[in-house]
């Protein structure tokens, strides 16, 4: 078994006085909240001097009943609250801060968002790392290698997981700490002493337990089961826990009862018993100590510790499992009994087998056992201090760091609070209406497929940032249903407007509609979590396509390609769309070579409106294709834009829809509509994302700010009490209705900046934004 390889410190010698453990914490259901409170239970007892607290993450709004031991709440898709438990931990004077990771329970791209508060810490950090990925995304590695860099020493629990940190994420071999998962301490008792508590007396118990989801496998016991019981017919399969909160979230039940139904169908009701909740650590090791067997018959060969597995195997039990990366170390030797995976017949003959040989089982059973003294929560916390005082000897440099505040070019620009009160007004069960007057929706007006194709990819991005509500789960519900009904089979092409009282006022929409409608449906494809908006805009998608070959429009063009690669996102294998990209990318580059002129790099004669589109189509079309040629254009059309969109003062100044502004001519500086402010807040991101030039992100910003007053009137567009925007700067004054294109390209700007923030924050220091 693996053991912690520093030499050990006596724990009346600890100087850690204060220890603050981050991660889940109990009652949230999930394995990281049960390891979090055990590890923190065990420390504060085996070293009652010192205090141990936790900082815990919510992943719902409102958060836990929480005992008095967590101290601080992080909300996990909260960048600014990550920020705050730094400040937190700081000034609480902690000695040693003990983070639990896990991707999945953190926000920001591939959970980043834990690393602005580990960068703000001033004491020295041990990250048990309860996940270790053989083939990491880009993203992840860029976490997990930071996290690393970030910690002075980091924990694993499996040598397996010690070499993939050392051969994939060069983790230094010195800094790593082999601990094994903790475990409860209980006796090695016969398992007939608990069986008359569950009703199972006399029986054969086949035991697995935790948090239900898919990639459990339990379907292959429950097909296995028919030929064990064909021999042993007393057995009796006990399946315990409730399912996963993700997945009742997202699936409900489907899976439990998916799981019913085919014991039903294998007619072995009376030989499976679900109990389905989440129980308290006495109530588990009375189910642990019924059981005869235990199976683990996971899917996922990348699972490097289970706490499952461990409770199981250290309370003396035969197991049979699937070879899971830490089952085929812990079971390695005959201390128990692998499986192929997804193989119910491998199941069934290895059940009965070790069924059918009971001094092979119970030499299994003393094994494990035996060895399983090792992992109690007792041992598990002296290890765990021995790391904490090597910790705070080897970081005590940190300490020094200095408690200078930043000035304001050092510190991330807050962004104001994202609010979706008018939007979710301006939309009834229809779609979202088109115009207001003031802040009242105007009825009249009906609807357009524009700003519902607008609202849908706006509900999409936000569901990236981890915003969850009703309002806007129904707004995308009911834009994609809009979107759906706007496509009119017989002509391959969208109406655009639609009167209150449903009916479709034109035969088709313009160009630009097809193309911001499609530019929605490469959205839901490529970046909806949802499986039923994907299928939906995929079929849409490949319905819609082949129109805009023949489309004349530049926008068109432009917005159809920003679609493609959304939809490319996903399925980039699809030969038609790659092959439609290529057309339009080659046509706005022959637009570009016949109009620009050295003094007028730009696609047409004239500037009108979401101007910005048109390069950044190129830019996303040109990285993703590898075409330096299309690439480079995009960026210096997008320049030369942006420096034409800077007042003398340094402000952002769009492009007036009173004339626009055709070569050779006067320019209209009014008025100025927000969808210009997004076009470009979108496409200067993109070119920061693609080039690393922290210029690109200095005019987003600069473009974003002009809703927030630093325009040429010095005035709001944005109501951050509400969410909405007015339509726009007159040459005296701001234009007091708040319709729905205004409201949404100040939500996507606001969105797309949050987006872009939480990548920066999480993967490097923030830039200064000097503008």
């Amino acid at each position: 078994m693996p053991v912690l390889r520093t030499k050990g410190f006596m724990k009346e010698h600890s100087r850690v006085r204060k220890i603050a453990f981050v991660g889940d914490h109990l009652p949230r259901k999930c394995g990281i909240a049960t390891f979090t409170s055990d590890l923190l239970a065990a420390v504060a007892s085996a070293h009652p001097l010192s205090q141990c607290f936790c900082v815990s993450v919510n992943d719902i709004k409102g958060g836990y009943e929480y005992p008095e031991v967590v101290r601080f709440e992080i909300e996990e898709q909260d960048l600014s609250s990550y920020q705050r438990a730094a400040d937190f931990l700081n000034i609480s004077n902690v000695d040693i801060v003990c983070l639990q990771h896990e991707f999945g329970i953190f926000g920001g791209p591939a959970g980043g968002h834990i690393l602005a508060l580990l960068r703000e810490l001033r004491m020295p950090v041990i990250t048990t790392l309860h996940t270790v990925l053989r083939g990491p995304k880009a993203d992840q590695r860029r976490v997990m290698q930071e996290l690393i860099s970030l910690s002075t020493r980091v924990v694993t629990m499996t040598e397996r997981g010690r070499q993939m940190l050392e051969e994939i994420y060069h983790a230094p071999p010195a800094k790593i700490d082999l601990i094994p998962h903790g475990i409860p301490d209980v006796g090695f008792v016969d398992p007939t002493y608990f069986k008359d508590q569950f009703g199972v007396e006399g029986r054969v118990v086949l035991l697995t337990f935790g948090l239900l989801s898919p990639n459990k496998g339990i379907e292959y016991v429950l097909n296995a089961l028919p030929s064990i019981l064909a021999e042993f017919p007393d057995v009796v399969y006990i399946v315990l826990g409730a399912t996963h909160p993700n997945e009742l979230r997202h699936h409900g039940e489907a899976y439990r009862l998916s799981l019913e139904l085919l014991a039903k169908k294998n007619k072995i009701e009376k030989s499976v018993i679900f109990y389905n909740q989440f129980v308290d650590l006495e109530n588990l090791k009375e189910f642990i100590g019924a059981a005869d067997l235990y199976i683990t018959p996971y899917l996922n060969e990348a699972q490097i510790t289970s706490g499952t597995l461990a409770y199981t195997f250290g309370a003396g039990k035969a197991i049979v499992s699937t070879p899971y990366w830490h089952a085929a170390e812990l079971l390695a030797e005959d201390r128990g009994v692998l499986v192929p995976f997804a193989d119910a017949t491998s199941i069934a003959q290895e059940v009965i087998g070790l069924l059918r040989d009971d001094t092979r089982r119970h030499f299994m059973r003393k094994n494990a056992y035996r060895i399983g003294r090792e992992m109690i929560w007792s041992n598990v916390a002296q290890q765990y201090m021995r790391t904490f005082e090597l910790s705070r000897l080897e970081g005590e440099p940190l300490s020094r760091k200095s408690l200078a505040t930043k000035t304001l070019d050092q510190k991330p620009r807050e962004l104001p609070e994202l609010k979706l009160s008018h939007i979710c007004g301006m939309t009834d069960s229809t779609g979202v209406f088109q115009h207001a007057v003031f802040s009242v929706p105007n009825f009249s007006e009906g609807y357009c497929t524009d700003d519902n194709a607008r609202a849908f990819i706006l509900a999409v991005m936000l569901g990236e940032l981890g915003e969850e509500s009703e309002c806007l789960l129904g707004m995308a519900n009911t834009c994609a249903g809009f979107l759906y009904h706007a496509f009119d089979l017989k002509t391959k092409r969208f109406h655009n407007h639609m009167s209150f009282d449903r009916r479709w006022l034109d035969e088709q929409g313009s160009e630009d509609c097809q193309g911001r409608a499609l530019w929605a449906l490469g959205v839901g494809v490529g970046r909806s979590s949802s499986r039923n908006f994907q299928m939906m805009a995929g079929q849409l998608f490949a319905l819609a396509l082949p129109a805009f070959t023949e489309f004349t429009s530049p926008r068109a063009w432009a917005f159809g390609l920003i679609g493609i690669h959304e939809y490319l996102r996903r399925l980039s294998g699809d030969s038609v769309v790659n092959q439609t990209r290529e057309i339009l990318s080659t046509r706005l580059m022959e637009l570009f070579e016949t109009h620009a002129r050295p003094d007028w790099r730009w696609f047409e004669d004239e500037l009108s409106y979401d101007n910005a589109k048109l390069a950044h189509a190129l830019i996303l079309s040109g990285r993703a294709t590898g075409q330096q040629a299309v690439f480079e254009r995009g960026l210096d059309a997008l320049r030369w834009l942006t420096e034409l969109q800077m007042s003398e003062k340094g402000h952002f100044r769009p492009i007036g829809s009173n004339g626009f502004y055709r070569r050779g001519g006067t320019r209209a500086n009014f008025d100025q509509q927000p969808i210009e402010a997004h076009a470009t807040v979108s496409a200067c991101l993109e070119a920061y994302r693609a080039t690393s030039d922290a210029w690109w992100y200095e005019q987003a910003q600069r473009a974003f700010d002009w809703f927030i007053g630093w325009n040429d009137l010095g005035l709001e567009l944005y109501s951050p009490e509400t969410g909405g925007c007015r339509d726009g700067l007159h040459v005296d004054r701001v234009n007091g209705n708040q319709g729905a294109e205004s409201t949404l390209a100040c939500l996507l700007s606001l969105a797309e900046m949050r987006l872009a923030q939480n990548m920066l924050t999480s993967f490097r220091a923030p830039i200064a934004v000097g503008v």
